[in-house]
């Protein structure tokens, strides 16, 4: 059964308006995914301060994005809210939604912070059939020897493509965790919880990525994850 939702989150960004209204709408693979091909049409756009994109189907569905931004003390206020209609399984979707949304977000604060105007090879990686397991985010964390790390911290890690890297867990939860080395931004979304796989995406700001490089090594990596157990 069709039912609308809406999802609220209030964040502090390093930055300024312009910066962060730049990089919700130009460079969103940077901390996100790429959005450029969606058929959204912008229904508010008062730059630098208040934008609302939105995408519209059959019997009334829609999905629409709102940003509203103030200066801070410190940098950007971002009033963030997602609303829209679920057509199934309304709890489990919004449930995976708004945690996605929190750590899109914090992502965006990283990206901001330390990688802001910088171009970026994105990839996008989804596990084997596997990864759908009730321990598979653990499972991925356990090979890449990470099961114990904690948000905050800093560790040596054999990154695929990059041999043994500098590391710092810049999120950490149940479900998602985010690491950060000096040219790139992985993060890693246990899906599994929420019906679907394991996966991650590499946001790689050295000049010299590959995407087509990043994916094959990340997609074997991920693959021989599972293929252990």
């Amino acid at each position: 059964m069709s039912k609308e939702f809406e999802i609220h989150q209030d964040i502090d960004l390093p930055g300024t308006p312009e910066q962060v209204w730049k990089a919700v709408t130009d460079d969103t693979a940077a901390w996100m995914f790429p959005t450029g091909d969606w058929k959204a049409f912008v229904k508010v756009e008062e730059f630098p301060t208040h934008l609302v994109t939105r995408m519209e189907g059959p019997d009334g569905w829609f999905n629409q994005l709102e940003h509203q931004l103030t200066e801070g003390h410190q940098g950007t206020i971002l009033r963030y809210v997602h609303s829209g209609i679920f057509v199934d399984d309304w709890d489990n979707q919004y449930d995976g939604a708004s945690k996605h949304t929190a750590f899109y977000l914090h992502t965006l604060g990283q990206y901001l912070a330390h990688f802001n105007g910088r171009p970026v090879t994105f990839s996008d990686i989804q596990g084997p059939d596997a990864a759908t397991a009730p321990n598979a985010l653990d499972m991925f964390l356990t090979s890449l020897g990470l099961e114990n790390a904690k948000e905050g911290e800093s560790h040596s890690v054999n990154l695929p493509g990059s041999g043994l890297s500098e590391i710092v867990v810049d999120f950490r939860n149940e479900n998602f965790v985010g690491l950060r080395t000096n040219s790139s931004m992985i993060r890693i979304f246990g899906r599994n919880a929420f019906g679907h796989r394991v996966g991650l995406t590499v946001h790689d700001f050295a000049p010299d990525a590959d995407a087509q490089e990043n994916t094959s090594l990340w997609q074997q990596a991920i693959n021989e994850a599972y293929a252990q157990n």
